[in-house]
């Protein structure tokens, strides 16, 4: 091969493996902290959600989420049961908002003073009486939450929109149950396409329990699910 041919063919070879798009950094946006949410949520809207975007946080609560959002980076609709708005029935139109925040009680209370801080799952979703909506009970009333308001999450998205689902596994009835897993293979199967998962460790300590014999590690971490609405069907898995 002609030498000089040969030199050019390296320096396309050099040129292609040095290409530099951007900055280099290592403030990048990581899969797992040791952080709140309200430190951990903020970047996941910078990776996935742009600035503007009609974001419909449809459990709101005390807005914890958004105590390090600037208030004027999105048009926040906040709302949730204490205001008369269930996340399974929404009041918003097919297909007009950007991105839909989700996070739900999202453990049962088996009893005694256990998860009290979950018992507004009961209080609010009537989990565990009788005349429940549905014949589901415990883990798996949570989960009818879930999907009952990711249809309806589906409903309000714009095609390419985003689903932001917050939850923790849980042990129930001695079983172990993945939480994350059962939501994102349900999810995908109204038509959603998972984007990313970040994992959100807590930095206290759970509370002590009265067990004989500890069976199941106890859980101290929790997930953010990421989620979009293809523009298509036949759009799986880019994102626009």
């Amino acid at each position: 091969m002609d030498a000089e041919l040969q030199a050019g063919l390296d320096r396309a070879k050099k040129s292609r493996r040095t290409v530099k798009n951007g900055a280099a950094s290592n403030d990048l946006v990581l899969s797992a902290y040791a952080e709140g949410n309200d430190d951990v949520f903020p970047r996941i809207l910078d990776l996935f959600v742009k600035p503007g975007s009609v974001v419909a946080d449809v459990t709101y609560g005390q807005g914890v989420f958004w105590r390090n959002v600037p208030e004027d980076k999105y048009t926040l609709l906040a709302s949730d049961l204490s205001g008369g708005v269930d996340s399974r029935a929404l009041p918003y139109r097919d297909g007009e908002i950007d991105c839909v925040v989700l996070d739900p009680p999202y453990m049962h209370t088996p009893g005694g003073s256990a998860h009290s801080v979950h018992r507004p799952f009961e209080a609010y979703y009537k989990n565990n009486v009788t005349g429940n909506r549905t014949a589901s009970k415990y883990h798996e009333a949570v989960l009818d939450l879930y999907f009952d308001a990711g249809r309806e999450a589906s409903r309000v998205l714009r095609l390419g929109g985003v689903f932001i689902v917050k939850c923790q596994d849980e042990v129930c009835s001695n079983r172990q149950r993945l939480t994350h897993v059962e939501l994102i293979n349900g999810f995908e199967k109204m038509g959603f396409k998972t984007e990313d998962l970040f994992v959100v460790m807590r930095n206290n300590k759970p509370g002590v329990s009265r067990v004989i014999k500890q069976v199941h590690a106890r859980k101290n971490h929790s997930y953010f699910i990421v989620l979009w609405k293809p523009k298509s069907k036949s759009q799986v898995w880019k994102r626009s």
